[in-house]
């Protein structure tokens, strides 16, 4: 358990993502990483590795590039990013605080256990660190409104980290796609549940050989109540509690008097 306030002055802060190293959401959380504290590092992605999960490379050397002054890239994905950054570019003095995004595009739902943002998080909790996935929403009909993110950001980072934090918990927050006095405010709210990837587009290749492109519309059975799908569309900025045990304790105690 994270018993104690963290004081960000203080903190040293480990930063990634799952859109690369050149990423502008990578820019604005270096952004909102600066202004809790002058202690902040970077090991992120040499190129995009969204939807990666929570995928160890293992089977392959990884190598470490070192791009500037506490700037690292890293050819692997989030959770490679997330266990070289805390176990070997500051093994001699680990972070505070690991801070994974500011992703392109939302969060919410199963995109948890598809994202590679939400997985660096996932692997900095394993290993002991506070850790905050961020997401920003979008339409692919304007710019990203990564000020949104940027302003508010900051405040909720030091409210979340001023009180104790259950053991192997994370939170997984998502900002709407909203300009800053649009949003309605901030709500601490459950995941929801949609399924994507139900859109499968059968094509041929230019030699008349058969594909299958998974599409990223999304199917929404249980797209009702207040969860973060819909507060985030509804406009306001959504705070999950995640919680690594995925043990379904009931039905443990059930398959326990089961199997005698």
């Amino acid at each position: 358990m994270f018993e104690k306030p963290l004081d960000l002055r203080k903190a040293r802060i480990l930063i990634t993502n799952d859109d690369g190293i050149h990423a502008p959401g990578l820019k604005a959380l270096e952004n909102i990483a600066h202004s809790l504290s002058e202690d902040v590092w970077v090991c992120a992605p040499e190129v995009e590795m969204s939807a990666a999960s929570h995928s160890l490379t293992i089977h392959r050397p990884l190598r470490i590039r070192h791009i500037s002054e506490r700037r690292y890239a890293i050819d692997g994905g989030p959770t490679d990013c997330v266990l070289l950054g805390i176990e070997q570019v500051l093994r001699d003095h680990k972070p505070d605080l690991v801070l994974s995004g500011v992703n392109r595009g939302g969060n919410t739902g199963e995109d948890v256990t598809y994202s590679g943002t939400v997985a660096a998080a996932m692997e900095a909790t394993l290993l002991g660190r506070r850790a905050v996935a961020l997401s920003q929403e979008f339409a692919d009909t304007h710019p990203v409104k990564w000020a949104t993110a940027e302003h508010f950001a900051p405040d909720l980072i030091r409210k979340l980290v001023s009180v104790p934090w259950p053991a192997d918990t994370l939170m997984n927050v998502n900002f709407p796609d909203l300009v800053v006095g649009s949003v309605l405010g901030v709500k601490a709210v459950s995941q929801g549940r949609r399924k994507l990837g139900y859109r499968l587009e059968e094509r041929n290749d230019p030699r008349g050989r058969p594909y299958v492109w998974i599409g990223s519309s999304r199917h929404n059975p249980f797209f009702e109540g207040e969860n973060d799908i819909v507060l985030v569309q509804q406009g306001y900025i959504t705070v999950t509690p995640l919680f690594l045990d995925l043990t379904h304790q009931a039905m443990l105690a059930k398959t326990s008097e089961l199997l005698g």
